[in-house]
């Protein structure tokens, strides 16, 4: 079930028999030449509509905008400073759980939003534990690529140029998803180098192409397919999981 597709009746009803729902989370964000500048939140937003459609999940709208200060050297990249971001996302999760959600699951899939998800958990949770209550509803996040059986995939399937942005893996997922806006590119050099990640024109000058230690030349449609599925399985169990802990 797509929360932006269903009415306000229909969410009463769900809620009546389920208490989770998933929010997929991201970054807009350059890829190198050939990522679409949506691939964070893409894959998450991917990988929970296929899961929506076989398992039982209720999936929120999209946070497509994450902290990617690092890449506005790039034209196309939006981020959020921290802040802004922390006060957003206990703003989205206090707006679902007045409703009665009480297990809030964010898939995310942009490795730069995870100290600024971490660090607004432990925001929203300290507004409880300062005046001595519960809070009443349960946090998580899980990045889409530590899904069970994820990360070996990859590995298999790429065992070198994989990289840490811009990866043929991630791009693998947004060609399985559209393949009409699939590109092409002669990388040079092949693989591109890794380092430390600072400032946006720090990053500029030691990426020059926005990539970091891949080779996105390696993606493939039929290779994403596959992650696609395994991923949404692992998100299945991972969020019945979530929804059979010990009610807060």
């Amino acid at each position: 079930m797509l929360l932006a597709h269903s009415t306000w009746p229909e969410l009463e009803a769900r809620i009546a028999r389920s208490r989770t729902v998933v929010v997929p989370i991201g970054s807009n964000e350059q890829h190198g030449p050939t990522g679409l500048l949506g691939t964070d939140w893409m894959c998450p937003e991917i990988i929970a509509h296929h899961a929506h459609a076989t398992g039982d999940l209720l999936v929120a709208p999209t946070f497509n905008v994450g902290m990617a200060q690092h890449h506005l050297g790039f034209p196309g990249s939006i981020s959020l400073r921290p802040s802004t971001m922390i006060a957003a996302l206990r703003d989205w999760s206090v707006s679902l759980a007045g409703h009665g959600f009480d297990r809030i699951y964010f898939l995310n899939g942009h490795g730069g939003n995870v100290a600024t998800i971490e660090a607004a958990f432990s925001e929203i949770y300290s507004e409880a534990s300062w005046r001595g209550e519960r809070r009443g509803f349960a946090l998580k996040l899980k990045n889409w690529w530590d899904l069970p059986g994820v990360a070996k995939l990859c590995e298999r399937l790429y065992p070198t140029g994989h990289g840490s942005h811009a990866t043929p893996s991630e791009i693998a997922v947004t060609q399985f998803a559209y393949p009409d806006s699939i590109k092409a590119a002669n990388y040079a050099p092949q693989i591109a180098p890794s380092g430390p990640i600072r400032e946006a024109l720090d990053f500029r000058a030691r990426y020059a192409d926005g990539r970091m230690g891949s080779d996105p030349g390696l993606a493939t449609p039929e290779a994403g397919g596959e992650i696609v599925r395994l991923a949404a399985d692992g998100l299945v169990s991972d969020v019945r999981a979530f929804a059979s802990e010990t009610p807060v």
